[in-house]
Order: C-alpha cells, then structure tokens, then sequence
C-alpha cells in the first residue's frame, strides 16, 4: 500500500528544493496523530472540502446573483477553477500540488453572499468594529467558526502553512483577523501560485460569463489587448463559427495566455534565485518571485479595466449588486440593534460577552444569496414569515 511515508519519500525526491514538503510541516495548532495513508497537506485539504463554509459557496455570487442563471459561475465552480490551475502550475514549478489545492479550495470561504459587493458593504459596516476582509474571515472560519472535529479544538486545526497561504498577499499581516501569524516572513511560492491561479481564474470566466451575459461584446471586450490577442488566435483556428464554441477557444485561449507567461517568467525569476530551501524562500525579502511578465502585467491590467468599464459596471449587474448591498446593510444594523431575532448560537455568543457586531458579521457573512435574502424578506416583509 502506498501509504503516507511513501508519499511522502515520494515528494521528497520528486519536488523542487523550494518546495514545500508535508513531512517537513510546522504542524498544527493543536497536535494530532498522523493519518496513516494521507500526508497532513492533503488532510487538510479533505476537511476543507467537508467544511459546511465550502459547501455554502454553491449558492454565493460570483458576479451574477445566483438565480439569474444555471451556466453562471458561483463562488464554488471558481474555487475548482482556481484550484485546477493551481495544480497545473505547481506542477510544471515543481511545487507541492496538495498544498496549493488546499489553499486553493479555502481561499474564497469567507466571502460575504453578493459578490464584491457584499464584501464592499461589509466592510463599511465593520470599519469601526474590528475590520473585515474576505482573506481573514477565511482564516477565521478555518481556525474558529467551523466545528466538525475534535471537541479540545474549534476549526479544522489545519497545518500552519495553509493557514499562513491563506493571507496570500504580500502585506503586513499583523492585523486583528491574522492574530497568531503575524511571522513577517515571505509567503511560500505555494501560497503565491494560489493568488495568481485565482487571478487568472477570474480574469478569464468573468469574462466568458460576461459574453455568454450577453452584457459584454467582442467588440468591447477587444479594447482589451489581451482579449484581442485570445480571440485572434481563437479565430486563426476556427473562423468565424459557432459563436459558443468561439466563445470557449477565446477564454481557454485567455487562461493559457496567462499560465505560460507566469510559468515562464517564474522559472526565469526562479533561475536567477537559485533557492536550495525552503528557508531561503521564506527569509527572501525581494520582489515577488511567482509573478507575469512586465508586459504580461499590462495587459492583463488592461483586461481588468476592460471588464470593470464594459461589463461590472453594466446597469444589470450594478442594479443586483446594490440591491445586495442593501439587503446586507439594513439586515446587519436589524440585528445588531435586536440581537434576540438571531439563531440561538449565535445570540448565545453574545449573551456570553463576544462583540456583538463580530457575531453579527459572521452570521451574515456566511450566508449564501437566497438564504440572505430569504432572512431579509423574513425581517421586512409583512407577508414573509
């Protein structure tokens, strides 16, 4: 049997010297017999995906509201996105696959139900109370919110270096929501490949969500020297045809745009390092090592004004996102003035001294769309009980 010890001999000589390893973990907050055929990357990775938060991202907007249509993506369907990616790149890095799925697959746990938009409103509503931010309501949700394992410890306990990947910015990290990792040390080239497949996830299908919408044309999207380059290569290999299939070379074409020129200049960034550890990536204090091409930058800069000027800002989409924003704001003032109208655990968190608008911003952070607006009509509605 191929058990964990083998994997993880296997990873040793299989992996890149600046790779992470799961024999080499930091190892938990809470310490934990290790599983006899999985390596501690890949449980966490496992509890990630039976985690209710995960499960939750099914019906979270990822720019179109979730019942405006089957073939839209929703937060879920861009994590698999994001992680398939991350995959394809560390592999061709030499990187530890498990632990960018495992980031991967967490990074958008703590998004608010309305897209951007929540996340926006959410904000506004927290600045005074402690702060919000999607990355480290993820960690919160991992770290505290989540009980599905032992009763000594509340989360999925994962390893430190998920954990550490999912602030994935390089930022100061000593804020209240990241209490505990406030290591001022680099993120490992796991964690960085995670944020560029999640970027590059989002650039490409919130594009072919758009011109499948039909709120973004070629024609519009073609000011973006990007998209222009895609779509000459898609047309080059089908002609002017089936505008669905055309549709999907595009996007596929966007996405390997991306991915090449990443793995390119990594791997010359990579050369030029010349890491022999861990420990030397992690001490590295220098410009980003996962990172585009300059020229790759511009235009994938350009790309993300085209989406934000031709199609995020598009009477449809805007119109849904404020109502979104609205739902959130008048339900969030709602229960913080009468906390007693919240599930029992989470008023029960109040009545034993939590912050109110903390307790308050998780129960709405983790709704999806319509169990948010479900809870609004319920709040509002006369009608709705």
């Amino acid at each position: 049997m191929f058990d964990r010890k083998h994997i993880e001999e296997a990873e040793d000589k299989a992996l890149a010297p600046y790779a992470l390893r799961a024999s080499k973990s930091r190892g938990r907050r809470v310490p934990e017999p290790e599983h006899v055929y999985r390596t501690a990357f890949q449980r966490d990775r496992d509890r990630i995906i039976h985690c209710a938060a995960f499960r939750r991202l099914e019906y979270k907007t990822q720019v179109f509201l979730n019942w405006e249509g089957d073939h839209f993506r929703t937060r879920l369907t861009h994590t698999l996105e994001v992680a398939q990616a991350a995959r394809t790149i560390a592999r061709a890095l030499g990187l530890n696959e498990d632990i960018c799925e495992a980031i991967s697959l967490a990074h958008d746990l703590g998004h608010t139900c309305f897209g951007h938009a929540g996340e926006h409103a959410m904000r506004d509503l927290m600045r005074e109370h402690g702060g919000y931010e999607h990355n480290g309501q993820s960690l919160r949700i991992v770290d505290e919110l989540e009980r599905s394992y032992m009763p000594a410890f509340a989360g999925l306990n994962l390893t430190h270096e998920t954990r550490y990947g999912l602030m994935k910015h390089r930022t100061d990290y000593d804020k209240p929501l990241f209490k505990g990792l406030i290591e001022r040390e680099s993120p490992s080239l796991e964690a960085q490949v995670a944020n560029f497949a999640d970027e590059i996830s989002y650039n490409a299908h919130d594009a072919d969500d758009g011109l499948y919408s039909g709120l973004l044309t070629r024609q519009a999207a073609r000011e973006s020297e990007l998209f222009a380059q895609a779509e000459q290569e898609a047309l080059k290999a089908l002609g002017e045809g089936e505008e669905d299939l055309l549709r999907y070379q595009i996007v596929r074409r966007l996405k390997d745009l991306q991915v090449s020129d990443l793995l390119k200049a990594t791997s010359e960034r990579l050369a030029a390092a010349n890491f022999k550890s861990v420990e030397e990536v992690l001490a590295y204090n220098g410009p980003p090592i996962v990172d585009f091409s300059p020229e790759m930058k511009k235009k994938v800069i350009g790309l993300k004004r085209t989406l934000f000027s031709k199609f995020y800002q598009h009477r449809r989409v805007m119109r849904s996102m404020e109502k979104g924003t609205r739902f959130m704001k008048e339900m969030f003032a709602r229960y913080v003035a009468e906390p007693y109208l919240l599930p029992g655990g989470f008023h029960k968190r109040i009545e034993s001294g939590e912050n109110k608008h903390r307790v308050v911003c998780d129960y709405i952070a983790g709704m999806t769309d319509r169990y948010a607006l479900e809870q609004y009509k319920k709040l509002f509605d006369p009608d709705t009980w």
